[in-house]
């Protein structure tokens, strides 16, 4: 399967479906901490969730990188003041790179800055679902 048909396949996954969250296991089976949280906030939010286990092929985590560039662009990391862009842009720098594999530490700050949009801001999970549609070019 090639790179490109593993970018349609995922896609296709966020076109289809109002909310998918790209996990570390099943929702029956959570290999991580950070997937439990993000599932169980969708879940309060009353969001639909299609969960895609990330696991099983490393490259699904690769492809998402463009949901990267704008949930962590500087000047959304700016706005929210939560977080050092230095920090966050050199975290991207070295993951992409491939000299580090952040994976995990970037997926964890965009489900908190998604968390942050519904529940800081108080905006809906709709918008936001489709907020981010838009974003990475839905």
């Amino acid at each position: 399967e090639s790179v490109n048909e593993l970018r349609e396949q995922i896609e296709q996954v966020i076109q289809a479906e109002d909310v998918a969250l790209f996990m570390k296991g099943t929702p029956q089976f959570v290999m991580c901490g950070n997937s439990m949280r993000a599932l169980e906030a969708l879940r309060r939010a009353g969001a639909p969730v299609t969960a895609v286990d990330v696991l099983p092929d490393p490259r699904i985590r690769h492809e998402l990188s463009g949901l990267l560039q704008h949930t962590l662009s500087r000047e959304m990391v700016d706005k929210r003041g939560l977080l050092e862009w230095d920090a966050v842009e050199r975290t991207i720098a070295l993951h992409q790179s491939g000299r580090e594999d952040y994976t995990d530490h970037l997926l964890a700050l965009v489900n908190l800055e998604l968390w942050s949009r519904i529940y800081l801001d108080g905006r809906s999970w709709q918008d936001v679902a489709a907020e981010v549609g838009a974003e990475v070019g839905r």
